[in-house]
């Protein structure tokens, strides 16, 4: 009998340890006096423990949708991220629990990610079934032909891109005609059925150009492929339901600088995007394993036939224009496409604004640590919800601006730790 009551009060004891949970209360304050929507609230976990299994966050006691993410594969989770909505001039507290057993709670999901190896023996071009979440290539070997849409592609209800998985890793984009997921359904080759239900498509001609926004190198004179890496990486880290996280990992890259010299030593840049539910824009966030403060580099977008150019001159660019997304020969079946481009970089970074020339609208950039984070963002005039006009685009660019400028406020308190 005395052994059997020490069981039980050991199993008691393990479930009490089993159930230890962190309460917090997350603050969050919006001090614009306009309305702000789908802002991230992003929290490190690295001050509540390695133990974390489950979050839970309420708002005047209703539980919303929230994610937790392992950015680096360990096993443990590194960020818990919400979404919060607020009123001008306003005060919001989140209610937090973190508990260390269970699994993350599940949400109706508002994001999509896939990557998807080609199968020669599916024929359809949007039935595809080869589904990974990562990629490592040797140096000279291009995936591009083999990865199905050519690399990871996301999305939330507006937007769609994908990471072309080459030396060339540009950001190309998927315009929508009406608010919702479709990736899993057109994996980003629209058929004719799907065009006639009001499906979006690929609505960007890239090349070799920036694209949208992509990282490149720098030589003095012009902008560098990323074609010499010891091993190059594309994964998707999180898939949802909130957010979705691409990573693009260039290890060993021996890069050009003038005089077609290389840089004295190889950089390792890993590049990740970040796409939240609600927003059209994504972060992009560049870390260097070396200090590279001495490197240049550079970033820019496509200059779309006779577009229209705006600048603020402090790091906010963008345009507005039509072009074909694919070759004369193969324009059976598409139209041109009107979309307008921006992207928002930290001036701090921005070595200089070149003048436009025939492929891009770019900026040298340096000045680097080991870190970097800019926004890049984009609109289809296919869009029943959006922009239609160069002015209407160039305005919600300037408001863009000042949304990323002025971020919500948030501070986090520990108010208690205990068992159960």
């Amino acid at each position: 009998m005395k052994r059997k009551i020490a069981t039980i009060a050991l199993c008691g004891l393990s479930c009490c340890v089993l159930m230890a949970q962190k309460q917090l209360d997350i603050t969050v304050k919006n001090t614009m006096k306009t309305e702000r929507t789908a802002q991230p609230i992003v929290i490190n976990l690295a001050p509540y423990g390695t133990d974390i299994r489950q979050a839970i966050v309420k708002m005047n006691g209703q539980e919303i949708a929230s994610q937790l993410d392992d950015l680096n594969g360990d096993g443990c989770y590194d960020e818990l991220c919400f979404m919060a909505d607020m009123p001008k001039k306003s005060t919001t507290t989140y209610n937090v629990e973190l508990l260390n057993s269970g699994k993350p709670r599940k949400y109706k999901p508002l994001v999509y990610a896939d990557m998807i190896l080609l199968n020669k023996k599916v024929k359809s071009n949007n039935e595809q079934n080869l589904f990974i979440s990562s990629l490592t290539v040797e140096n000279g070997t291009n995936p591009y032909w083999q990865m199905h849409h050519h690399g990871p592609a996301f999305e939330n209800e507006l937007v769609a891109y994908r990471i072309y998985f080459d030396h060339r890793q540009t950001v190309d984009l998927y315009g929508k005609y009406r608010k919702g997921l479709e990736l899993k359904e057109t994996q980003f080759y629209t058929n004719k059925q799907q065009k006639e239900a009001g499906y979006g498509d690929d609505v960007l001609w890239v090349g070799n150009t920036f694209g949208l926004g992509t990282m490149r190198g720098w030589d003095g004179q012009q902008p560098t492929l990323l074609e010499n890496v010891d091993h190059r990486t594309e994964r998707i880290i999180s898939y949802g339901p909130l957010r979705t996280i691409v990573e693009v990992v260039d290890d060993g890259w021996k890069d050009k600088t003038g005089n077609n010299a290389f840089h004295p030593y190889p950089i390792t840049m890993t590049t990740r995007y970040t796409l939240y539910a609600g927003r059209r824009d994504c972060q992009v966030d560049v870390f260097f394993r070396q200090a590279v403060a001495n490197h240049q580099f550079s970033t820019g977008i496509i200059n779309i036939k006779n577009s229209t150019e705006y600048s603020d001159h402090e790091g906010l660019r963008g345009c507005w224009g039509s072009d074909w997304t694919v070759s004369a020969k193969d324009s059976v079946g598409h139209k041109r496409e009107t979309v307008g481009l921006g992207i928002c970089l930290p001036m701090k970074h921005v070595v200089s604004e070149q003048p436009a020339n025939k492929d891009n609208y770019p900026y040298v950039i340096g000045g680097i640590d080991k870190a970097m984070r800019y926004y890049i963002t984009f609109g289809s005039d296919n869009e029943t919800f959006g922009y239609h006009s160069a002015k209407d685009w160039f305005d919600y660019l300037q408001l863009w601006k000042k949304d990323l400028m002025n971020p919500v406020v948030v501070t986090e308190k520990l108010r208690q730790t205990k068992s159960e």
